[in-house]
C-alpha cells in the first residue's frame, strides 16, 4: 500500500502542484483586486470569498458573481482565471487518466489486493505454485474439502481462468514469477498459518527454485515438488525437500504392482477415490505375454525399468533411438504410428500396448492402428494435454495416463489424509491375499460407494472427550470408537487401517487395544461413520454411553437429583429387607 500511494504521489505532483499554483493565483489576485459593494464603497473580498468564487468559477459550474457585482478589472481577472484553470484542470485530469493506465501502478494495486487477501485468510492454507492441470486439479480438491490454497503462476490467462472457476472457497490469486523469493514472501509463506508450499510447475529447474527459496525463508514449512527429472530430484532431496512426485516413475510403479498384486491395486484406487464416487470396476492387465512398448523417452524408460524387475516381456518402438538410448531388449525403429512397425514388433503376438509418447496425435494414432492389428490388446495410453480428453475417451483405452493427474492425485490424498499415503507404502509389503481379504471387507462396508477415510489424533484437540474422563479411568479399546454413539449394541461401517504409535506401526490393529495418548488412527468407511465417530470422541456424554450404557445428567439440577437418588439406593442397601419381593415381569416383547 505504501509504494502505491508512493507512486501516486510522484506521478501526481507536477499536476498538483500546478493546481495549487494557479489557484493561489487566481485567489489572490480577487483578494488584492478592489471592488464595490451596492453603495459604491471600495471593499475586498475576503480569503474565503475569493477561494469560493475560483472553485465554482473554475469548475464551471456558475453561481454568479457573489457576494456582488464584479468590477470591470475583477471581470477581467476572472476571465484570465477561468481559461488558466481550465487548462490546468484538462492537464491534471488527462495525467490521472495515463496514470490509471499505468502497468506498474496496476501492478501494485494488484499486488496491495492480493496481500490483503491473503492476510485475510486466518485459517491454514497451502501455497500452490503454478496453476497448470496439476495445480487447477489440486486446487479444487482442496477447496472440495473445505481447505485453503494461495496460488502464484505467471501465467496471466491461467489466473484469470481460476478466477472463472466456481470453487467452495474463495483462493486468492496473483500473476507473479514465482522464481523470485518476494513473490512467495507476498504469497504468505512466513505466515503461522501457511502449512506448506507446492511447487507445481512444468519446469523442473522452477520447482527447484521454489523448493530452495521456501527451505531457506521458512525452514519449518512442508515442500512438496513435482520433478520428472533423477538429478532435480536428488538436487532437492539433498537440501530437505519433503516430498516429491515424478509422475512417470509413480505411474511405472502402480502399473508395475497391478501386474504382481491386483488387489493391492484395487484397494489403492478405492482409498483414493474422490469424495461421492462411485466405486469404478477394477482393470486387471495380463500380468503374462508380449508388451509393446512405444516411446523410449522419460515415461518408457520409467516402465522398462520396472517391467523389466518382474521379467516381463518386452518390445520397444522408439524412432529416435540415438537420443534415448537403446533398451537391452528387441528394438523396432519407427514411430509406431504404421502398421509395418508394430507387426516388426510382434503386436499379433502381444496381449497389450503402451502408447507413452509426448504426441498426442501419436498415441491415438498408435492405438487406432494397432486396434486394427490386435482388436483384443490391453491398451495403456498416455495423454499429455487435458484439452484432448474427448479424443482419448472415445479410444476407450483400459487405462488412461496423464502425468499431471497423477501428480495431482497422490498430493491430494497426502494432504487430506497423510496416514494414508503411508498406509499404502506398507500395505505393498503384504501379498495379495491379504489385500483380496481387506478389499472383500471393504466392499461389505461401503458396497458401491467410494470409501471415506479419515485419521484421528488421539490428543485433547481431536478427542477431546476422552481427556475429560476420570482421572483413575484409562483410555478406552480401540473398538469402543467402532461403537454407535446411537445403539451401543451396534458397530459403525468402519474399520481401522493403521495406528502409528511413536515410530511403530500396526497394519489393521486389534480393537480390543487399548489407546494411548498421541496415537494416530487411520479410518475408512461411510461418511456417517466419520460422523459419528467425531461424535464420540468429542462429546463428553455420547462418549459415557459408548463406553458404560448410560448417558450422565446435563445440569445442576439433574445432577443433584441423580446424586440424591443413588444416596437413597445405598440407604436401602445398607437396610435388611423384611420379605422377599416377587418377582418383576419381563418386558414384552416389542418386535
Amino acid at each position: 500500500m505504501d509504494s502505491t500511494f508512493f507512486l501516486i504521489f510522484r506521478r501526481m505532483r507536477t499536476p498538483l502542484l500546478a493546481l495549487l499554483v494557479t489557484y493561489s493565483i487566481a485567489t489572490i489576485g480577487l483578494v488584492v483586486i478592489p471592488g464595490q459593494d451596492e453603495a459604491g464603497n471600495v471593499v475586498h473580498l475576503s480569503f474565503f470569498d475569493a477561494f469560493y468564487f475560483i472553485s465554482y468559477t473554475a469548475t464551471t459550474i456558475g453561481y454568479g458573481e457573489i457576494p456582488y457585482a464584479l468590477t470591470g478589472a475583477q471581470r477581467i481577472w476572472v476571465t484570465f482565471c477561468i481559461y488558466a484553470t481550465v487548462i490546468v484542470w484538462i492537464y491534471s485530469i488527462g495525467s490521472l487518466i495515463a496514470l490509471l493506465q499505468d502497468k506498474t501502478l496496476q501492478r501494485a494495486m494488484e499486488e496491495s489486493r492480493f496481500s490483503r487477501r491473503v492476510g485475510a485468510v486466518r485459517e491454514p492454507f497451502y501455497l500452490i505454485c503454478g496453476y497448470g492441470q496439476t495445480g487447477s486439479g489440486l486446487v479444487r480438491a482442496l477447496t472440495d474439502r473445505g481447505q485453503r490454497a494461495v496460488v502464484l503462476d505467471n501465467n496471466p490467462d491461467r489466473i484469470n481462468q481460476l478466477k472463472l472457476e466456481n470453487l467452495r472457497e474463495y483462493v486468492p490469486a496473483l500473476r507473479a514469477d514465482v522464481r523470485r523469493p518476494d513473490s512467495l514472501l507476498l504469497a504468505g509463506l512466513r505466515r503461522p498459518n501457511c502449512r506448506g508450499v507446492l511447487a507445481l510447475t512444468s519446469d523442473n529447474e522452477v520447482n527447484l527454485r521454489v523448493a530452495l527459496a521456501s527451505k531457506l525463508l521458512q525452514p519449518s514449512a512442508t515442500v512438496i515438488c513435482r520433478a520428472d527429472s533423477h538429478a532435480v530430484e536428488a538436487n532437492m532431496a539433498s537440501f530437505g525437500t519433503d516430498h516429491i512426485y515424478d509422475p512417470f516413475d509413480t505411474f511405472a510403479l502402480s502399473f508395475a504392482t497391478a501386474l504382481r498384486s491386483p488387489c493391492l491395486t484395487r484397494l489403492s484406487e478405492w482409498l483414493g477415490e474422490q469424495r461421492g464416487s462411485r466405486l469404478r470396476e477394477p482393470t486387471y492387465p495380463p500380468a503374462h505375454g508380449l508388451w509393446v512398448l512405444c516411446g523410449y523417452g522419460r515415461f518408457g524408460k520409467a516402465l522398462y525399468r520396472h517391467l523389466r524387475e518382474q521379467d516381463i516381456e518386452l518390445v520397444v518402438i522408439e524412432s529416435r533411438p540415438e537420443r534415448t538410448g537403446r533398451p537391452d531388449c528387441p528394438l523396432v525403429e519407427g514411430p509406431g504410428t504404421e502398421a509395418d512397425t508394430l507387426e516388426q514388433a510382434d503386436i499379433h503376438r502381444a496381449v497389450g500396448l503402451i502408447a507413452g509418447t509426448d504426441n498426442d496425435a501419436n498415441n491415438l494414432s498408435i492405438v487406432m492402428t494397432a486396434k486394427t492389428l490386435n482388436p483384443g490388446l490391453f491398451m495403456v495410453v498416455r495423454e499429455n494435454q487435458l484439452m484432448n480428453r474427448e479424443l482419448f475417451d472415445v479410444v476407450n483405452a483400459d487405462i488412461l495416463m496423464h502425468p499431471s493427474l497423477i501428480v495431482a492425485d497422490r498430493i491430494r490424498m497426502l494432504l487430506a489424509t497423510p496416514l494414508l499415503t503411508e498406509f499404502l507404502n506398507a500395505a505393498r509389503l503384504e501379498d495379495d491375499a491379504w489385500a483380496c481379504e481387506l478389499i472383500d471387507r471393504l466392499a461389505a462396508l461401503v458396497h458401491d460407494q467410494a470409501p471415506e477415510v479419515w485419521q484421528v489424533r488421539i490428543d485433547a484437540r481431536d478427542a477431546y472427550a476422552l481427556f475429560r474422563l476420570r482421572p483413575d479411568e484409562p483410555l478406552p479399546r480401540l473398538g469402543d470408537l467402532l461403537r454407535d454413539p446411537r445403539d451401543r449394541g451396534c458397530r459403525l461401517p468402519a474399520m481401522a487401517l493403521l495406528r502409528k504409535r511413536e515410530h511403530s506401526r500396526t497394519l489393521l490393529p486389534d480393537p480390543n487395544d487399548r489407546l494411548r495418548d498421541g496415537d494416530l488412527l487411520l479410518f475408512c468407511g461411510r461418511p456417517s461413520a466419520q460422523f459419528s465417530m467425531r461424535w464420540t470422541l468429542q462429546n463428553a456424554y455420547a462418549l459415557t454411553y459408548v463406553l458404560h450404557g448410560e448417558s450422565p445428567p446435563r445440569g445442576l439440577v439433574w445432577a443433584w437429583l441423580l446424586r440424591r437418588r443413588r444416596e437413597r439406593a445405598a440407604a436401602r442397601a445398607a437396610t435388611p429387607p423384611t420379605a422377599p419381593r416377587a418377582p418383576t415381569p419381563p418386558p414384552e416383547d416389542c418386535g
